[in-house]
């Protein structure tokens, strides 16, 4: 009998192909599928594999986050954590609880610690525009000329200083060396923002459908868009973030870096603006970095996004020694979601933030209080109506503001030579701001100093220039100064706000009302005109911004005057009232729509929809889409790989990112799998499995399957195709849906499936007809 043919026993050889035995390839198969899967899930996620919610891969750049996963995905956490027994589980367990309350204390120090370098950097930088101390070139003119300096508390005013020394003492000269280190700091402003530019694979959410016919879902259809991540004041971006949405690298530690000294040299530069907005950037990155160090916020977007808005209270806390304010800025302007657990961490985090600023004492002065008033008197009924003219004021201004910015934004900004070398737009701006603002006294100066000396109280203090000139008897000069920077700070805030240097708002805005307010207090001797100076820059923030709560609060926090808080309250009300009139939107969200995120405003979609009798069935998809997102799947839960693979390459051409397939069986609703987690399974999974292999997609999986059915969302949300759009807005933005499938009426078959983008592009669309 040949040896081939010998019968087996127990002590025959091996043969050398039983090491690849179908069995074992199986399980190499599965166990490499598992190892793979356990590399890019979090074992949060993979709790929840066994559950009909599925897992998530992490979330794609520029999608939006699934906050009813999230919220399940903690639940599964918490529960797992907290069931076990034993003391050192017990302390494992109230760390966690304390995590947050940690994570809020260590953001409010770091936020202040970075201020104070920005602070004493700015200061510094800035008065190199007009001479520099012998001393020591890194002080400032103040530091050099008194005893007030950083880290102590002496506050003694030297009346000589023969320790600064300044580059010229002639007009002209002073006047050409200024307007040239102005233009060298915007220079480098700008040039350090350009190292944050970024792509991002769609210029406007949800253009996908309608340019599908055209490109027959080649990648081609896909439009791109730049976007320098560090420039503006980043609160428009970090709205969209808190809202859901995921903006890759935008809080990561190099926008930070860059923020901080692009910050220093743009202030510095003398442009019309502040670095309020970029602290509140700045704070909000120290919140992602903090978190990104602890698993239970690294690996859920919605606690991250809690954590996130509790640091940027800690921005505005910082930047105007207002605590509370800074906590309900977050509230009032910046965050979707904020529950209470948020506002007693925003609470902690503002207030750590605040006594360790106050304790590195930036200013000198060992206070927190930016602009210390004391007017001593108090006002009568019949100044009233000048509160509620500067808030008439402050509405117009701001009204025009952003209308004229929008329109300036969509303008000039087209320009190919400004729109691809945006450090010439800056060296434009800086140059007409330099021009327009040196020749006027009260201009020169940077704009936090410019509201102190316009704040002033003449009555108690006569050295400062604005006295001088309210003591003379011809003050006609001195009005025309208040007119001429009153002007001045609309036009050139108008131009500025929107370049590629790192900016804010708010300072400019209280600049020009405070203007407007010492103009107006000329006319009324009765009280001193600081006050109206004072409620006019509220008045004209509150025009800009539509801030009203938490402005009020910032305002006396500022000033240290709560007796004029009514005052306030009239003017900020009066003011957003009026402009609201003008321009329903404000500056912020404006922002947002020239810089085309896609951001669901809950109250303002709503009041877009109700003048509309819309329905559901308006935003279902053409049909062809449809036929392309979705899937009918066999009896027994198999799908051809072939069939996926084509499917997923209309996905990738409509540009969506956020899409996916709707599984089906007999028309009725079955799952739906997102289009992230479809191309890893694919691409990343797929080698193992042959081209021509089935993929599970709905059942209990088999042995030795390419199995994907753990990716698969059986429990997706529908609503009827008759349905009011109210509905649809509602669900979006108060669950934090990702999409949403649309059901026939009577029969309850799909029809169609609404993703957030496709609703916000709808929106934008309405209030843009």
């Amino acid at each position: 009998m040949s040896p081939d043919l010998e019968q087996a026993t127990e002590r025959s050889k091996l043969l050398p192909h039983v090491a690849h035995d179908r069995r074992l390839s199986v399980v190499q198969h599965e166990e490499d599928a598992q190892s793979l899967l356990s590399s890019h899930l979090s074992k949060d996620e993979q709790a929840l594999s066994s559950t009909p919610v599925g897992e998530r891969l992490p979330y794609n750049d520029y999608t939006t986050i699934d906050w009813l996963h999230d919220l399940i995905k903690d639940s599964f956490r918490y529960r797992a954590l907290h069931s076990r027994t034993g003391i050192r589980n017990a302390f494992i367990s109230a760390f966690e609880s304390c995590q947050g309350w940690i994570a809020s204390a260590v953001i409010g120090v770091l936020t202040a610690c970075i201020a104070f370098c920005v602070d004493v950097a700015e200061a510094t930088v800035s008065d190199w525009k007009r001479g520099y101390c012998k001393n020591s070139i890194f002080s400032n003119r103040e530091t050099c000329c008194t005893d007030r300096h950083p880290l102590a508390v002496k506050a003694n005013l030297g009346e000589d200083c023969t320790a600064w020394h300044a580059w010229s003492s002639e007009y002209w000269g002073t006047f050409g060396i200024y307007v040239g280190f102005a233009l060298a700091f915007g220079i480098i402003s700008s040039s350090v923002t350009m190292l944050t530019k970024s792509s991002f694979p769609t210029a406007a959410p949800g253009l996908g459908d309608k340019q599908h016919g055209e490109t027959k879902g080649g990648p081609q259809g896909v439009v791109g868009k730049s976007m320098y991540l560090a420039a503006g004041s980043g609160i428009p971006e970090i709205k969209t973030i808190l809202s859901g949405f995921v903006i890759p690298h935008f809080l990561n530690f190099k926008v930070l870096a860059v923020k901080a000294v692009g910050a220093v040299f743009a202030v510095a530069s003398g442009m019309c603006l502040g670095k309020e907005g970029p602290f509140v950037h700045i704070s909000t990155c120290v919140a992602y970095l903090v978190g990104m160090c602890l698993p239970k916020y690294r690996d859920n977007g919605r606690k991250m996004r809690e954590l996130l808005s509790a640091g940027c209270s800690s921005g505005l806390s910082v930047a105007f020694g207002a605590p509370i304010g800074g906590v309900l800025f977050s509230y009032e302007e910046i965050s979707t979601y904020f529950p209470r657990k948020v506002l007693w961490r925003a609470f902690l985090c503002s207030l750590f933030a605040a006594v360790v600023l106050r304790a590195l004492n930036p200013t000198g002065t060992g206070k927190l209080v930016l602009f210390e008033t004391n007017y001593g008197t108090s006002y009568q009924p019949i100044h009233y109506l000048v509160f509620v003219l500067l808030g008439i004021a402050g509405g117009l201004f701001g009204g025009t503001f952003c209308k004229a910015n929008f329109l300036w934004s969509k303008s000039f900004r087209k320009y190919s030579i400004i729109k691809n070398y945006p450090v010439f737009e800056v060296f434009l701006v800086v140059l007409a701001t330099g021009l327009l603002q040196y020749p006027n006294p009260m201009t020169r100066e940077p704009g936090d100093k410019i509201i102190k000396n316009l704040l002033v109280d003449c009555r108690s203090q006569s050295e400062s220039w604005v006295c001088q000139m309210e003591a003379q008897d011809d003050r006609s000069r001195y009005v025309g100064w208040l007119v001429y920077g009153t002007l001045v700070k609309l036009v050139l805030t108008t131009i500025t706000f929107g370049c590629k240097v790192p900016s804010g708002i708010i300072i400019p805005a209280l600049d020009a009302g405070a203007f407007f307010g010492r103009l107006v207090g000329q006319l009324i001797t009765t009280i001193s005109p600081g006050i109206f100076a004072m409620v006019g820059a509220a008045a004209f923030l509150a025009g800009v911004s539509r801030m009203t709560i938490s402005l009020c609060v910032i305002m006396f926090e500022l000033t240290g005057e709560l007796e004029y808080t009514v005052p306030h309250m009239i003017a900020i009300l009066v003011a957003k009232w009026v402009a609201d009139a003008l321009e329903r939107e404000g500056v912020y969200d404006l922002a947002q729509t020239v810089l085309g995120h896609p951001f669901l405003d809950l109250d303002h979609s709503m009041s877009i929809v109700q003048k509309e009798n819309a329905l559901v069935e308006v935003l279902i998809p053409p049909k062809q889409t449809m036929n392309e997102i979705t899937v009918d799947v066999h009896s027994d839960g198999l799908v051809s790989r072939l069939v996926l693979g084509e499917k997923l390459d209309q996905l990738k051409g409509r540009g969506l990112l956020d899409a996916g397939l709707v599984l089906v069986q007999q028309g009725m609703l079955q799952g739906y799998l997102a289009e992230g987690e479809l191309d890893f399974g694919l691409s990343r999974l797929g080698h193992m499995w042959e081209e021509t292999s089935r993929v599970r997609l709905l059942g209990q999986g088999e042995e030795g399957e390419f199995d994907l059915s753990m990716f698969v969302d059986r429990t997706p949300l529908t609503i009827c195709e008759k349905a009011p759009m109210e509905y649809a807005v509602e669900m979006f933005g108060k669950l934090g849906l990702r999409h949403l499938i649309v059901v026939e009426e009577g029969s309850g078959k799909v029809v169609g499936v609404i993703i957030k983008k496709r609703l916000v592009v709808w929106l934008e669309g309405l209030k843009h007809s």
